[in-house]
């Protein structure tokens, strides 16, 4: 099998690991040598990380190419571009005339729906998204969207790939904005933003609660499963209690948004719900990745059993 990533970025070169700790002989295509070069070197890191701490199995070749024409002899092509519709528009219909009408194309899209991107397409049915979650190289997270012409089958095929690279793929069945998982992230971000708004909590303390109450559970607990444990009949009583206090306007707070307007945004500013100051990005970032890593060198006791 030969798969095909575009993208040499913050996402390709994970993606490209992926597959071909699955086995399957991975090109990265990209616009320069240089960028491709680059992106062979990190997921040649990557993969040093992964095996410094047991996790996987040794990749398949991975290299990279400027040549358009790799796609030809493809299985499958994951495109991890900019998110601009009209690019990808572009992109999958040039796909679609240059593969075989078996290879499979799917874009790395987090939230531009895939049904517009593969409206120019002709092959529809094996179109889809599969969008790897941030580093896709640590995240055992993939969810495989379905655009409205995606072949179940094609899917399905899609899942048992990432399954044998060691992800865990979900099936989105319908093609909304957000997807799955973005659409509960963005549920808390949301409650999160109002909660600092009212003077509820302050920024810090709605992270600390985050990580060290619900969060710290959910990687062996679901959302719904723990409904389920306490008994839907207090679960209800709770949610139709809190439901009416919850931030339910169809846009994102004006605290955040206000912060946008001053260009207080984040970690690249050095300001924005919390103080950025030199060197903490990257101790968030190693304290993240840390954390995951001892996650999956224990999988066996939160995994899906």
């Amino acid at each position: 099998m030969k798969a095909v990533v575009i993208g040499t970025g913050m996402m390709g070169p994970g993606i490209a690991l992926t597959l071909a700790m699955g086995g399957v002989a991975t090109t990265l295509l990209s616009r320069s040598a240089e960028s491709g070069a680059m992106g062979v070197e990190t997921a040649g890191k990557q993969w040093a990380l992964l095996a410094a701490h047991g996790l996987g199995q040794p990749p398949a070749r991975i290299d990279a190419t400027t040549e358009f024409g790799v796609v030809e002899s493809a299985d499958i092509v994951v495109e991890s571009a900019p998110e601009q519709m009209a690019f990808k528009q572009e992109l999958f219909a040039r796909l679609d005339a240059a593969t075989r009408p078996d290879c499979i194309l799917t874009s790395n899209t987090s939230g531009l729906s895939i049904t517009a991107i593969a409206e120019r397409c002709r092959h529809r049915g094996r179109v889809l998204t599969t969008h790897f979650w941030n580093p896709p190289h640590l995240m055992p997270l993939v969810e495989i969207v379905l655009g409205g012409e995606t072949e179940l089958s094609v899917a399905e095929s899609v899942k048992a790939l990432l399954e044998r690279c060691g992800k865990t793929p979900v099936l989105v069945k319908k093609d909304t904005p957000g997807q799955l998982g973005n659409r509960l992230q963005m549920a808390l971000v949301r409650e999160a933003a109002h909660i600092v708004a009212a003077g509820i909590a302050s920024a810090e303390d709605v992270d600390r609660a985050a990580r060290m109450g619900f969060g710290l559970r959910l990687p062996a607990y679901g959302i719904l499963e723990h409904q389920d444990v306490v008994g839907l009949d207090m679960g209800l009583a709770i949610t139709e209690y809190v439901a009416g206090d919850l931030y339910n306007e169809p846009r994102a707070p004006e605290n955040y948004r206000e912060l946008v307007r001053e260009g207080k945004l984040g970690a690249k500013t050095g300001q924005g719900f919390h103080s950025w100051p030199a060197g903490k990005l990257e101790a968030v970032k190693a304290r993240r990745d840390g954390f995951v890593l001892s996650m999956l060198t224990n999988a066996s006791s939160w995994r899906d059993q």
